[in-house]
């Protein structure tokens, strides 16, 4: 495993310098992991931004990135990994490693196998669980990552010390790594993280959609900003990952509109005694969960 000693003459690589990639140059600016912090991106704008705060100590291309990085995070919507990886390939280091921290893992993999073909024992996937409903390199904060999960999904090609070295990356920012298969993590996140955002989106739309949006959102209050405020994320990364995980998220999305069909009848019906169990039920696991 690389050393934070060794890391210190090193150089990070931020492909992305949104509010993941900002944050986490930040991170490590602070925790003084890497001499050099190089940040890739489409927008000038959000470059400046990301230099003026300190985040990256300059703007490169994705050719120079390769070029100079011994480590490389890949911050783009998850459709994008695929043309990222296949631009940086021919011009990485021997011995530089790449970590990613998309919210999908089974469709990055496969991505990653075609575009680096025998070095993606390089690659070492990883979902940060951490975010906001802003974005952008504006929105960065240096503990974000603090006392988040960071799940790690190593591939068969990877080293050991490759993967420990990661597993320090994200360490490093004040994460908790976990481990899982890129199978089971597309799973569990269709159900946890996925289709809340779905919904949010969906009950966002309903509001605006109808004849009297001003009067509702008027009227709205605590309850309404609590279950739509992820309804402010990136419209694109969200569409990718809808796409990307489609057959774990349609299965969420069935179950959610049978339960709702469910609690529909229960109200159509006035059958009381059985919402207010399902509502006990609810309540009480939320309670639970909340007290872990």
């Amino acid at each position: 495993m690389t050393s934070k000693t060794d890391q210190t003459s090193r150089t990070l690589g931020i492909v992305g310098v949104g509010l993941i990639g900002a944050s986490l140059g930040l991170a490590h600016k602070d925790a003084k992991t890497f001499q050099k912090i190089l940040g890739v991106g489409r927008s000038k704008a959000n470059l400046d931004a990301a230099l003026q705060m300190g985040a990256i100590d300059a703007a490169v291309s994705l050719q120079e990135c390769a070029k100079e990085a011994d480590v490389i995070v890949v911050c783009v919507p998850v459709a994008q990994t695929f043309a990222v990886l296949h631009a940086i390939e021919p011009h990485l280091k021997p011995n530089a490693l790449i970590t990613d921290a998309g919210s999908t893992k089974s469709d990055v993999i496969m991505a990653a196998k075609t575009a680096l073909g025998d070095k993606v024992a390089q690659f070492v996937p990883a979902h940060p669980i951490a975010g906001g409903a802003q974005h952008g390199a504006i929105a960065a904060k240096s503990d974000l990552y603090q006392g988040k999960e960071v799940i790690l999904c190593p591939l068969q090609e990877n080293s050991p010390v490759a993967i420990d070295a990661i597993d320090q990356f994200w360490s490093t920012t004040g994460a908790a790594t976990h481990r899982m298969s890129a199978l089971q993590h597309d799973a569990v996140f269709a159900s946890i993280s996925h289709l809340p955002h779905i919904l949010s989106f969906a009950l966002m739309l309903q509001v605006a959609n109808s004849e009297d949006a001003n009067v509702k959102l008027g009227h709205a209050g605590a309850g309404f900003r609590d279950f739509t405020r992820i309804a402010g994320s990136s419209p694109e990364m969200w569409r990718d990952i809808s796409l990307a995980n489609k057959t774990a998220l349609l299965k969420e999305m069935d179950q959610y509109l049978n339960l709702t069909k469910l609690i529909r009848d229960m109200i159509a019906s006035e059958d009381g005694e059985a919402l207010l169990k399902a509502f006990t039920r609810a309540s009480a696991e939320r309670q639970k969960w909340e007290g872990r």
